[in-house]
């Protein structure tokens, strides 16, 4: 990389616009190269050529962008350290709580909270992202974690147990079930029931901890990477796209075909009358 920076700086009169942008953009934006990406850019900035003034602000504007995402998410990892000095903190969050069909389903996520060298960029509320970065993100921070859990109740257990029990079931399993024991365990909206470690309750907390933002991700695509399953066993009800919610299209086939295996009876006494 070094020597395409020093060759760039070089001979940067004699190479047009296409040669140079091919030398940049192969070099990745990180922290890493921040230094380098900057002696581009005051190199750059000796260049009176349009197109390459243009590219110089192109480059400073994703290098300002991601320094930024750097920040934000260190701020994450940060908010979870500030509870304490805890060896191991877990973030528990749930997926599938409203849903007519399919389990609820929750994960609990142990970070390395002290290597903020190593971050796990653009974690969020799983709600905000795409399902191609939600993807992505799960594999890595399954790859990342120190340890990772996760935990579903079935559509049968939620009718004969109640929503609320289900909630918190899946949220002690996925912490119980943890690699290594937790000293503190934040869970996202409010505080685990029958509980016997330290718990915090943190609200929205998929924006706020990068340890809660990891287990909405993992749990979000479990669970819908599951219902995609169902719907090629149900195709009736559009599981791929409705991952089990009451969308129009949904609640018509409940009325057309009734329900079927995985559906929350007692989510549909207001369909089936």
């Amino acid at each position: 990389m070094e020597e395409k920076i020093s060759f760039l700086i070089n001979n940067r009169e004699k190479l047009n616009f296409k040669e140079i942008n091919e030398i940049v953009s192969s070099i990745e934006i990180n922290k890493k190269n921040e230094i380098l990406i900057r002696e581009i850019c005051n190199e750059l900035l000796k260049d009176t050529r349009k197109n390459i003034i243009l590219l110089r602000e192109k480059i400073l504007k994703r290098l300002d962008k991601y320094l930024k995402e750097v920040e934000r998410v260190k701020n994450m990892y940060l908010f979870d350290k500030s509870y304490g000095d805890f060896k191991y903190v877990a973030g528990v969050d749930e997926v599938g709580r409203g849903p007519l069909a399919g389990p609820i389903v929750a994960a609990a996520v142990v970070l390395d909270l002290d290597d903020l060298n190593d971050l796990i960029l653009e974690i969020n509320d799983s709600k905000k992202l795409s399902e191609k970065k939600r993807k992505a993100l799960s594999k890595i921070i399954k790859e990342k974690a120190v340890s990772y859990c996760i935990c579903e109740a079935s559509n049968n257990e939620i009718d004969e147990k109640g929503i609320a029990y289900c909630n918190n079931k899946v949220f002690l399993d996925s912490c119980n079930g943890l690699k290594v024991k937790p000293d503190l365990v934040l869970s996202d909206g409010y505080l685990i029931k029958n509980f016997n470690l330290l718990n915090k309750s943190v609200i929205k907390g998929d924006t706020k901890s990068a340890s809660i933002a990891c287990a909405s991700i993992i749990a979000k695509v479990y669970r819908d990477e599951l219902m995609e399953k169902y719907s090629v066993k149900y195709p009736s009800y559009d599981f791929k796209q409705n991952v089990g919610y009451g969308t129009q299209k949904h609640i018509e086939a409940i009325k057309k075909h009734g329900p079927c295996d995985i559906h929350r009876m007692t989510f549909l006494q207001n369909i089936i009358k």
